[in-house]
């Protein structure tokens, strides 16, 4: 199954890597930016468009209100999508150290 997403941009990845609980959208950047130790910040309009773009494709959904804020969380197809972004992203890994020679790359 290949779809026009994949492979997944570092936003959408830190997205649903971060909704597999459910958040509404600051709360979304928050955790991003703590889990990647502060190396991805997103910018409001980065991340709402992000958002928009993984719901219309199915792979988050509203799952409730925080006052006006939606909150939102990954669905079972969304969860699939990065299992197999992680098998990618380990094959690739797996080819860092797989390498006859210590060269460095």
């Amino acid at each position: 199954m290949k779809h026009k997403l994949l492979p997944l941009s570092e936003t959408m990845h830190y997205i649903l890597l971060a909704l597999r609980e459910p958040l509404h959208g600051y709360s979304v950047m928050q955790k991003i930016e703590k889990i990647s130790n502060g190396t991805v910040i997103l910018a409001a309009g980065t991340l709402y468009g992000a958002i928009e773009n993984l719901n219309k494709h199915g792979w988050i959904e509203p799952v409730g209100e925080s006052g006006r804020r939606k909150v939102y969380m990954i669905t079972a197809e969304g969860s699939a999508i990065l299992k197999m972004e992680q098998n990618r992203l380990l094959h690739i890994l797996s080819l860092y150290e797989g390498s006859e020679s210590n060269e460095e790359i």
